[in-house]
């Protein structure tokens, strides 16, 4: 056999030139130092560690989460003539047993391992007997928590390159953060790793986003979507969706396959296998699907609801066009879908609550060799209340990376057991990492701030935003996304003088509708409709009971008319100067950004809605609102008669918390804002003085108001 690497490219791959970096890497293996590779789905990972397996003259071992995946690739080498083979649960003891024997024997170049197989110690001790050149992991990210793959499974890949004598490591995956890839050093203990770090840029493909107010209009973009691009994936966040997205593509003539992690794995593997062979061109799926998929031919990639991450958003975008042909990769982008991405989060970051309450109720089901055989659905209704059935999953794992239980397989069975490790340990006494548990919650929950952020982006290249989150700050626009060429076609534009001024008035009217928290912080009161009330100057009764007509923003934009407004703030939200923050009542915020061009440090720049002429008949007298200056300066300086900005900050502190001493009765309701500001200017030093305010009277007076004045004292 050739030592060559160009020559082995071609003898056994039929390929006469190395794409890069290929060439480098597999010259930094052979070498013998340990390896990170980064590299873009349809990159040509594989061949970096395949084609040096050949060279090297022991068996490599190739850790792959997906098991059809590695059926393909060992078929495809076995094609070939290359000794490879792979070991997986599927396989009966006596084919695990003959793999194990070949390796021993030398006859195996390439053999791939489930992480799982890493769980059993006669596997590894069976290991010991078996010299191995190299140790591959392929979608290292999993290695990692803050990935947005994590599979507690990898974590034994560290036990296991110990226990073969910690052999040379070549560690891959196609995305990575910076944070994630020192995870996956330090999991691998790689020893002064060479890193390679492949562009991410996928310049055949055109990323757009389309904001949806509905399931029928999505459903309407994903079946136009089909009609121009025949071929591609539809993911899904949830099992239910999956179902009911395939079943509609189904009912309106379009077969479409449905793949989740609910169905067996023969299911599952049946519906990859008619996926690959082009038996189906369509499949809709969970992030379940995709993972080393390899067919070319896929001309899009359609997120029917938000992604998680835009790690996996970019993971499984990258499945399309993976020939090199243009392809489409469309998010459908309602922000109401964030409930579901939260629901997650909280079922992967349970409260430590949780998981001491998972703990004590495996205890109290173990029998007498401290072992629990009973699905996580079970375990969950032995849990007092209601309880997201994700987190008890996620508490068995975290119980296990501290060493309390351990996971088996039972026999026969789909559900795995539990094992207590320290089985008189009580729950109370459990010593959890509290710090990186929390960590972990907030790192997840911004990467989901971030999805949102990349879809309300109208400014930068939907490809250059990703790939800066990946850290390439050199990249530049792809000229394909939806932000590109709206750019080129100059909808996009910095607002005139009035213009601009329209816009900070009506980001004004959502900061004076919220309770402010920082000088670029405002957690939001009230929903969008009732803000465009409020800056019309409505009368109703609702704006009355809720002391809304006290504002100063009351009336202020009355002759934009209320069409207007619903379109400006549309753009505002879309430019992510302006969010909406779900809840039992959609309530509307302003943000940081929204907050700097409020305040004049940033400029109106985005898709400006047309103006219509101001109301016929209206004329505009010097007591009308709309023409009254608003104070926009962040921290105004206090003089006699001014408001005292950190004053206010302390009363709105105050009234924040005899809102919630009160059962979280809304804040309006101690004191209206407008009080709040005029407390915050006139400073008065008896309850008598305060009575001159609009908004406190008597019972305010002699209830409420002392509080506060011994705040003003003190200041």
């Amino acid at each position: 056999m050739t030592h060559d690497p160009l020559a082995a490219l071609r003898q056994h791959f039929a390929f006469d030139r190395f794409r890069s970096p290929q060439k480098e890497v597999i010259e930094t293996i052979l070498a013998g130092h340990d390896t990170l590779v980064i590299m873009p789905t349809g990159g040509g990972k594989s061949l970096c560690y395949q084609l040096p397996a050949l060279l090297l003259p022991h068996v490599t071992l190739v850790v792959s989460p997906l098991i059809a995946l590695m059926k393909d690739q060992v078929d495809v080498l076995r094609a070939r003539g290359l000794p490879a083979a792979l070991l997986n649960s599927t396989q009966t003891a006596a084919e695990q047993r003959a793999t194990l024997d070949a390796m021993e024997r030398g006859e195996l170049k390439l053999v791939y391992v489930a992480p799982e197989r890493f769980r059993s110690q006669a596997f590894l001790s069976a290991l010991r007997n078996v010299p191995v050149s190299l140790f591959a992991v392929d979608e290292a990210h999993c290695l990692s928590q803050w990935g947005h793959d994590f599979r507690p499974d990898y974590l034994r890949l560290g036990i296991a390159l110990k226990n073969l004598g910690h052999p040379p490591v070549a560690a891959f995956t196609a995305t990575a953060t910076p944070e994630v890839r020192e995870d996956v050093r330090v999991n691998l203990e790689l020893r002064e790793p060479k890193v390679f770090v492949s562009g991410f840029a996928r310049p055949n493909l055109s990323f757009k986003v389309m904001a949806t107010g509905s399931e029928d209009e999505k459903h309407r973009y994903l079946q136009s979507l089909i009609r121009t691009h025949r071929k591609g994936i539809i993911y899904c966040a949830t099992r239910k969706k999956v179902e009911s997205v395939a079943e509609n593509l189904k009912a309106d003539g379009f077969p479409a396959l449905a793949y989740h992690g609910g169905m067996d794995d023969a299911e599952r593997e049946r519906i990859q296998n008619a996926f690959m062979r082009k038996q189906s061109d369509l499949v809709v799926a969970t992030n379940a699907f995709g993972m080393g998929i390899d067919r070319g031919d896929l001309r899009f990639v359609l997120h029917f609801e938000m992604p998680g991450s835009l790690e996996a958003y970019y993971q499984e975008a990258g499945r399309a066009g993976r020939d090199g042909l243009p392809s489409e990769c469309l998010f459908l982008f309602n922000f109401a879908d964030k409930r579901t991405q939260e629901f997650f989060i909280e079922g992967r970051n349970p409260e430590i609550s949780t998981v001491r309450a998972v703990y004590e109720a495996l205890r109290s089901a173990a029998d007498n060799r401290h072992e629990v055989v009973l699905s996580i659905d079970d375990l969950g209704q032995r849990l007092p209340g209601k309880v997201n059935p994700i987190s008890v999953s996620t508490s068995i794992a975290i119980l296990g990376r501290h060493g309390y239980v351990q996971r088996f397989d039972v026999p026969g069975k789909r559900i795995r057991g539990t094992r207590l490790l320290r089985p008189d340990t009580s729950a109370a006494d459990l010593d959890l990492d509290e710090e990186t548990l929390a960590r972990k919650r907030q790192r997840d929950e911004s990467r989901l701030r971030a999805v949102i952020q990349y879809a309300y982006e109208q400014r930068t290249c939907r490809q250059q935003w990703i790939l800066r989150y990946f850290g390439e700050a050199s990249s530049q626009p792809c000229g394909e996304c939806d932000v590109c060429r709206s750019n080129r076609a100059e909808n996009f534009r910095p607002g005139s003088d009035a213009e601009s001024m329209i816009a900070r008035k009506a980001l004004s009217g959502v900061a004076r509708m919220s309770d402010r928290l920082g000088r670029l912080e405002w957690r939001p009161r009230f929903g969008r409709a009732r803000i465009v009330q409020c800056l019309l100057g409505s009368n109703a009764a609702a704006v009355k009971q809720a002391g809304l007509d006290q504002l100063s923003t009351h009336g202020l934009l009355k002759e934009e008319g209320r069409d207007y407004l619903n379109a400006l703030f549309r753009e505002l939200e879309r430019a992510g100067l302006v969010y909406t923050a779900e809840g039992e009542y959609p309530l509307f915020g302003i943000t940081e950004a929204g907050a700097r061009v409020m305040l004049g440090e940033a400029p109106c720049t985005f898709a400006w809605p047309d103006r219509a002429a101001p109301a016929a008949g209206r004329r505009r007298g010097k007591s009308d609102r709309s023409e009254r200056p608003v104070n926009f300066q962040a921290e105004p300086q206090p003089s006699n008669g001014d408001m005292d900005p950190v004053l206010l900050e302390k009363l709105r502190q105050k009234r924040s918390q005899m809102a919630a001493a009160r059962g979280g009765q809304p804040a309006y309701v101690i004191l209206t804002n407008r009080a709040m500001e005029e407390l915050a200017r006139r400073r008065p030093a008896t309850p008598e003085d305060a009575l001159e305010i609009p908004g406190i009277g008597d019972t305010k007076a002699k209830k409420i108001i002392p509080a506060f004045l011994k705040i003003i004292q003190e200041h």
